[in-house]
């Protein structure tokens, strides 16, 4: 059977093109609608809260609609992640994402969604450092010195971690790793409880955000002998960034960030990424994040998208050569 096209039909395609593009347009400017869920794929009361009901807010603003921070824990974020995957890609749904995002799916093998596929990156909000920190009970008052004594007592320091498969977990790995030592690595629930035991002595060291144990390393209750990132921090100054005490090679900073799903139109993804960038540039934003301990982190769609493959990764050969697995 031969199918006759009209002479015209390049026209029609174009006319329909034009119209399409012209709704299109029309849908970013009058976005959004209606409330904005944002899912946080972690139990509420947790360190995410604030950055995501901070950026809410923020959002809440802009738009003159309601951004609704949803918390939707469990699953090891497998279930909150879910709900934005299989969302309508309208930009009403959007996830709060952080490092164990790229994580997670190098742990399990099956997967409701390709959390590098599923998604589109929007924007990054902010990075935080993760600060090594000891008993004093344990003999050593430098990071060093603290190596020195793990590899004279092979598999006797407990490394208190926050949850399997976190990047918690994948970080107290690539220190052992970087560092040469084998330590016992004990899971805990949240990092409350993990820091409880460490204050106890019932663990003897733990990587923390060092906003949550500033005041107990001033006193003397903890000793902070490492911190990622490039510089100091001017709450602590004398405890050194890992890589002036020797471990140079160690990069175990997280971030923080949005996703949407896959089919979200670029215009609308720009959109919300120019807004995000907009709240994270203000003055006081700014300084309630570094009062939460994390550093503001501005980047585009494309450089979002570069930094969570960068990451995966990275994080593919840590799992790989620590052999972890969840399922």
């Amino acid at each position: 059977m031969i199918v006759m096209i009209p002479r015209n039909t390049s026209a029609l395609f174009a006319a329909l093109w034009l119209a399409a593009a012209t709704c299109n347009a029309a849908a970013q400017d009058t976005f959004p609608v209606r409330p904005v869920r944002f899912v946080v794929p972690y139990p509420p009361g947790g360190s995410t809260d604030p950055t995501a009901r901070l950026v809410g807010a923020g959002l809440t603003a802009i738009w003159g609609h309601q951004v609704v921070v949803e918390n939707r824990a469990g699953g090891d974020t497998i279930i909150g992640s879910t709900v934005v995957a299989s969302a309508p890609p309208d930009g009403h749904t959007i996830l709060y994402a952080a490092t164990t995002h790229v994580i997670i799916p190098l742990l399990h093998k099956n997967m409701p969604f390709n959390a590098m596929k599923d998604f589109v990156s929007v924007a990054t909000i902010a990075t935080n450092e993760k600060l090594l920190v000891t008993h004093p009970g344990v003999p050593a008052n430098t990071l060093q010195e603290l190596i020195a004594h793990a590899k004279a007592n092979p598999g006797k320091l407990n490394f208190a971690m926050t949850a399997n498969g976190s990047a918690n977990h994948l970080a107290s790995e690539m220190f052992n790793m970087a560092a040469g030592i084998k330590t016992l690595l004990v899971p805990y629930k949240g990092a409350g409880p993990a820091l409880t035991d460490l204050m106890g002595g019932h663990v003897q060291m733990q990587f923390v955000l060092p906003v949550a144990v500033i005041g107990h390393v001033q006193r003397g209750n903890l000793r902070g002998l490492a911190i990622s990132g490039e510089t100091r921090l001017v709450s602590m100054p004398k405890v050194p960034t890992f890589t002036e005490a020797g471990l140079a090679k160690l990069e175990i900073s997280t971030w923080q960030g949005i996703l949407a799903p896959v089919k979200v139109p670029r215009p609308l993804v720009n959109r919300i990424s120019r807004d995000v960038a907009k709240i994270v540039a203000q003055r006081d934003v700014q300084d309630k994040l570094n009062a939460q301990g994390s550093t503001p982190f501005i980047s585009t769609p494309e450089q979002f998208a570069k930094l969570m493959a960068e990451e995966s990764a990275r994080y593919a050969k840590v799992v790989a050569a620590a052999n972890i697995r969840l399922d």
